[in-house]
């Protein structure tokens, strides 16, 4: 199989008007209001190496993650080493189901680029809004996608092996293991009404990868299992979202108080 030309300009291009659109509209930044956004970037780049170095070791180092690793990777070694990769691969190049535009809007959608484009802005937002508890979950999606990231490029550097469409560094599969990074961190935070419909687009690109022979069957198990564990455990360890040792909690409003808004709590 003959790796497939990909354009996509006009995705990209809808993607960045969306972005600048999204940029653009809101212009009225006081300068205090732009010291904090400031402030609070600066200080979680700052932070950012360390909470990289804990949330991958409490990944790597579970017992549990570790057994499911293993099997996925016992798996790929058994689907590579007889036919089911190559049978995979042969059906898939004489029953192609997505091309042109489904094919490339597929391939944007779980790309990793992509993903961290969405969680930077996603981020952004919430840094200008001062919205603390979106902010932190935007900057759990961007720690575990990087954890992500490194360690699929990491295997694919060391394990070095042709695609079906003879292109280089196939197992795991980086869009798969990007695309089930980002299901499972909107599982963990947002329960299955957003879990499902973003495990269903995680498989349809998994899918997509086999469908164009950018992937063996192989690549796509670990790296769906990959993505599953590093997303599900470093967003549970961050449910309890907190700030400078604090956790936050929603203030509710009461018959004698009727403030609302985020309370501070910490226990010593």
């Amino acid at each position: 199989m003959k790796p497939r030309h990909r354009n996509g300009f006009w995705i990209r291009f809808i993607c960045a008007a969306f972005i600048l659109a999204a940029g653009c509209a809101n212009q009225t930044e006081t300068p205090a209001s732009k010291s904090l956004w400031l402030e609070s970037t600066k200080a979680d780049l700052v932070r950012f190496p360390d909470r990289f170095l804990e949330d991958s070791k409490d990944t790597f180092l579970r017992t549990d993650n570790i057994a499911a690793l293993l099997l996925a990777g016992g798996a790929s070694v058994a689907m590579h080493s007889t036919d089911a990769d190559k049978n995979l691969a042969e059906h898939f190049s004489r029953h192609h189901v997505f091309h042109n535009f489904a094919d490339e809007s597929l391939y944007l959608i779980g790309d990793p680029p992509t993903h961290y484009a969405a969680a930077g802005l996603w981020y952004a937002i919430s840094a200008e809004n001062q919205d603390e508890i979106n902010k932190q979950r935007a900057l759990t999606m961007i720690t575990a996608l990087s954890v992500t990231g490194v360690v699929t490029t990491g295997l694919k550097a060391i394990r070095d092996n042709e695609t079906p469409n003879d292109q280089y560094w196939a197992w795991p599969s980086g869009h798969t293991s990007s695309s089930f990074t980002v299901a499972s961190v909107l599982d963990e935070f947002y329960g299955p009404k957003v879990g499902i419909p973003a495990y269903a687009l995680a498989s349809v690109v998994a899918y997509r990868m086999m469908d164009t022979g950018d992937h063996w069957g192989s690549d796509v198990v670990f790296g769906a299992t990959l993505g599953w564990v590093v997303g599900h455990t470093i967003a549970g360890k961050h449910k309890k979202l907190e700030v400078a040792g604090f956790e936050l909690l929603p203030y509710m409003p009461t018959a004698s108080d009727p403030a609302a808004g985020i309370c501070l709590v910490k226990q010593f």
